[in-house]
């Protein structure tokens, strides 16, 4: 069973990438920025089962930023606040 969640959550993160990658995404869309916190809290729950320390690391972090990318835009903020500008 835990195979299967850890296929589904890595099939979510790489599904958000290649559809930002050939641009039928963008990184600030709620699409892309779901799929990457459902991939990566799924692939947490079996990192935390296997006790995969690193990879707990990994995910946690990618879903706390994940969700953050949410939350910003959900707030109508943008992500990119004293950030880089490109262009």
């Amino acid at each position: 069973m835990l195979q299967v969640v850890s296929v589904v959550g890595a099939v979510a993160i790489l599904l958000a990438f290649a559809a930002n990658q050939f641009r039928w995404l963008d990184r600030t869309s709620v699409a892309y920025q779901g799929l990457n916190l459902l991939g990566s809290l799924l692939l947490t729950v079996v990192a935390v089962a296997e006790r995969q320390y690193g990879f707990i690391l990994l995910e946690g972090v990618w879903a706390i930023v994940s969700l953050w990318g949410l939350i910003t835009l959900s707030t109508g903020r943008s992500s990119q606040a004293g950030g880089r500008a490109d262009g």
